[in-house]
């Protein structure tokens, strides 16, 4: 049995993807580094970046923040997470985020790492001096509905 090799990608390294929700991800392991064992992205993103109302059948999230504020909302319930703040939201479990400082910079794990062709569908690659992909919701329902990994429930709680 082959065991997986080793993955080390330092500072500003790693696959590089517009999400088409807002924000830019550099992918740090993904489900092939992982054997499938978890996704892991630094998501960047400006103020004002909100999700809708979500949940992930499937898998489990874990925001940790890196840099700036977001607002979360998660079954029902609203709570500020700061630089240094984790936020770990099990399968299911509906929720969403608003970015409220100028930037914010989150650590993202979802274990399994099942969600990453949601993710792929969603987004493009980005290209150093290119401007970022334009929000694109249809785009993401549609790779919602294709993958399974994320279920819309709804329009933004905030």
């Amino acid at each position: 049995m082959k065991t997986l090799d080793a993955v080390v990608r330092d500072t500003g390294e790693g696959e590089q993807r517009w999400f088409c929700g807002g924000g830019l991800h550099t992918w740090k392991a993904t489900r092939q580094d992982t054997g499938g064992a978890f996704l892991l992205f630094e998501d960047r993103l400006d103020l004002g970046k909100v999700t809708p109302l979500h949940r992930h059948p499937d898998a489990d999230e874990t925001f940790y923040m890196l840099e700036g504020e977001v607002l979360l909302h998660i079954d029902g319930e609203q709570w500020p997470l700061h630089a240094g703040g984790i936020a770990i939201i099990p399968r299911g479990i509906p929720h969403a985020f608003m970015v409220t400082s100028e930037l914010a910079r989150m650590l993202y794990l979802q274990t399994p790492g099942s969600g990453e062709e949601f993710y792929r569908i969603a987004s493009e690659p980005a290209v150093e001096g290119e401007p970022s992909a334009p929000i694109n919701f249809d785009r993401v329902r549609e790779a919602a509905t294709q993958t399974g990994a994320i279920e819309l429930l709804g329009p933004p709680p905030f």
